[in-house]
């Protein structure tokens, strides 16, 4: 079978062949991966025989100026097309320290808002035109990316401490935010769909849980965000696709309402934070596609992530519905071999002929 009719199948709850296998290294991991006998030029999808999902994304940004402030030999400091001066360390493996935002408040916002008209150039159709052919002749499994919600605007526009003093305070600020970024999702990938490029789902990151909860409360996920969640679900539903939800942490708390909204996946699940993706099959399994649940913590160990994946894969595999991979990505203290043992006891454990 395809990536791509595994993963239809999974959508529709119905058994392949054997669970769709994705995953995302880290660039370390890849580097290492190569070190440790990985060819180069070889997409590491193919050397270890897993699925392919291929993205399709856009700009939304206000195409504020970037700018370089500050390098060394560490890191540098740079103003980002949101609008944030970032410092971004040059260590293959590490996360940006946001240190400054331009759109601080609701006024700021409107000169944004005024930056961020869906026009077509924001799509990159020459990548389009060079790849999708490909993907199709691939069985490739194509993904819409959309970037909308909570997550994306107080880690890449405003801040997180004032994107949840605004949640309380000025929540009609935050609404026209999520509806923004959304309204230039929707109208690009209309664009897209227009113009005869089509895909099998749209994939949007919206973290709301950290370990052991969430940033805010269920009543709050249900007045400001989740209307956004629907609507986005609504869209790809009228185009015959379906929907999948990535949000880091613990979000059991929401997923009732999760799947209210008409999301079909949830991704990925991090067990370390406080998901349990064996109580979610029992829960929504007819329902919902789970994808990921697979403790990351775990990976480095041979003998504990091979017991681990037979303790649960077996059970997420049930009837369909689930697509294997770590509880958020690869990282860099896993080794070629491991990952090739995990793979094969993955292929193993989740066949279902």
């Amino acid at each position: 079978m395809t990536s791509r009719e595994r993963y239809i199948r999974m959508y529709e709850h119905r058994e392949a062949d054997r669970v769709p296998i994705t995953d995302s290294p880290w660039a370390g991991t890849i580097v290492r991966w190569r070190h440790e006998g990985m060819p180069e030029g070889v997409d590491w999808r193919d050397y270890f025989g897993v699925d392919k999902i291929e993205g399709i994304g856009v700009d939304i940004t206000p195409r504020y100026e970037t700018r370089l402030i500050e390098e060394i030999d560490r890191y540098k400091i740079y103003t980002s097309p949101w609008g944030v001066t970032m410092k971004q360390f040059k260590e293959l493996d590490s996360t940006p320290e946001f240190l400054d935002f331009k759109v601080s408040d609701s006024d700021a916002w409107q000169d944004a808002k005024r930056r961020m008209t869906a026009t077509p150039d924001r799509v990159n159709w020459d990548y389009l035109k060079q790849n999708y052919p490909r993907w199709q002749k691939e069985g490739s499994f194509i993904s819409g990316s959309f970037w909308f919600g909570f997550d994306v605007t107080h880690s890449w526009m405003v801040g997180t401490e004032t994107l949840l003093v605004a949640l309380l305070e000025e929540p009609e600020w935050v609404t026209d935010m999520f509806e923004t970024y959304l309204d230039s999702c929707i109208t690009l990938f209309d664009m897209i769909w227009d113009a005869g490029y089509r895909f099998d789902e749209i994939y949007w990151p919206d973290d709301m849980g950290y370990k052991g909860t969430t940033f805010f409360s269920p009543e709050i996920y249900r007045r400001l965000v989740k209307p956004f969640h629907k609507r986005a679900c609504d869209w790809a539903h009228s185009k015959g696709i379906y929907a999948r939800l990535h949000s880091c942490g613990d979000v059991m708390s929401l997923v009732d309402d999760i799947v209210d909204a008409g999301v079909d996946a949830l991704n990925p699940l991090e067990v370390k934070a406080g998901m349990d993706p064996v109580l979610l099959k029992r829960k929504y399994g007819d329902r919902l596609v789970l994808h990921g649940g697979i403790n990351a913590v775990l990976w480095p160990e041979r003998d504990r992530i091979i017991e681990e994946i037979d303790r649960v894969v077996p059970v997420l595999k049930e009837g369909g519905g689930y697509i294997f991979s770590s509880d958020h990505s690869i990282p860099n203290n896993v080794s070629l071999e491991n990952f090739r043992e995990i793979v094969a006891e993955v292929k193993r454990v989740g066949s279902y002929e």
